[in-house]
């Protein structure tokens, strides 16, 4: 099966926004704020973009509170063309625990990751559709990472379930990872080291000690 280029996708959509004058509304699921920083600056040339920080798989709390307010943070101070504002999803962490029941020992990128990717943006997905948004999307494609064609399969089959529109993205195209990680620094962001479950915080804490040996 071949793969399809979502970047290439993307810029097809935003051309036709051009050519019609029309600046639509964006909810944009977002994992982190450094991951966030390159998809605001370039999604908010074209878009109104609502940031929806949905991750309730973050372990431990104080890790979580602390992503959030990095993200506020980042929003507050960066310049963007179109407005962006910020919506807080529940921090319902016994919905992660229950999707992740019985894929406790799968490794990163396994069967657990997609389980989370499809919690995460279908809750997005739903709060689109109940605030009236034209289109939803997550930050997650900018993680080298995290598998693109993954996140935009679930993604289509999502929207085509809950009837609001997904945006396709590769975000870490056109060396946006790259961008991010500048931003990063320019903003003087907190970058975590692990993806955020408690499960990757394990693994994390394993290969630190296995460095150390």
């Amino acid at each position: 099966m071949n793969k399809i280029n979502y970047q290439k996708e993307l810029d097809k959509l935003i051309s036709g926004f051009n050519k019609e004058g029309v600046v639509p509304s964006l909810l944009l699921h977002s994992c982190c704020g450094p991951c966030s920083s390159y998809c605001i600056e370039y999604l908010s040339q074209y878009f109104n973009v609502t940031v929806f920080y949905y991750n309730p798989n973050i372990y431990p709390d104080d890790e979580y509170y602390h992503r959030v307010k990095e993200q506020q943070r980042f929003i507050e101070a960066f310049p963007t063309k179109h407005p962006v504002s910020f919506i807080e999803g529940d921090y319902d962490k016994e919905s992660f625990y229950e999707i992740a029941k019985g894929f406790e020992h799968e490794p990163e990128k396994g069967a657990r990751c997609h389980r989370c990717y499809d919690l995460r943006l279908r809750r997005t997905a739903l709060k689109a559709k109940e605030k009236g948004f034209d289109f939803f999307t997550t930050t997650l494609t900018i993680s080298p990472m995290k598998d693109s064609q993954v996140l935009n399969e679930i993604g289509v089959r999502i929207s085509e379930e809950i009837g609001v529109k997904w945006l396709p993205s590769d975000f870490k195209k056109k060396e946006g990872y790259k961008r991010s990680t500048e931003l990063s620094k320019e903003y003087d962001m907190y970058r975590q080291d692990y993806c955020g479950c408690v499960f990757s915080f394990r693994e994390r804490q394993l290969q630190k000690e296995q460095v150390q040996a």
